[in-house]
């Protein structure tokens, strides 16, 4: 039926991150429905994760999440502080990552450059840490 909401309207969305340099710390994710607070807001993301790194890859599973548009923003976690590490000008020295492979000259890409739609045809997401 159109314009109801069931349970068939959930999705699952499977994340895997490649291109970890070694298997130090954790993959922290942020995923976002909406600009606010993206992309390192996680009290206003719609859900996080901490992953396991696994031969230089990291996958998890979102579970529940309504259809519509959605960005994540990761990093890698590498000495597992839960912040993400960057010299004295700012810049990361931990690889991180968004959705479409998404990036800007300066600072972090837009939600709408990091945005994606979430419906029964899009499952999976592969994000290349930088």
């Amino acid at each position: 039926m159109f314009g109801t909401n069931t349970s068939n309207d959930h999705q699952e969305l499977t994340l895997t991150v490649n291109n970890i340099p070694n298997s130090n710390g954790v993959i922290r994710v942020l995923l976002f429905q909406g600009p606010e607070g993206f992309p390192d807001q996680p009290k206003l993301a719609f859900q996080n994760a901490s992953i396991k790194i696994l031969n230089n890859t990291a996958t998890h599973t979102f579970k529940n999440l309504p259809n519509g548009t959605y960005a994540i923003s990761l990093f890698h976690d590498s000495q597992n502080t839960g912040k993400l590490r960057t010299n004295t000008f700012g810049i990361p020295k931990d690889g991180y990552g968004f959705s479409n492979n998404a990036a800007s000259l300066v600072g972090a890409p837009s939600f709408e450059k990091a945005a994606f739609k979430l419906t029964k045809d899009v499952k999976h997401i592969n994000i290349k840490l930088r």
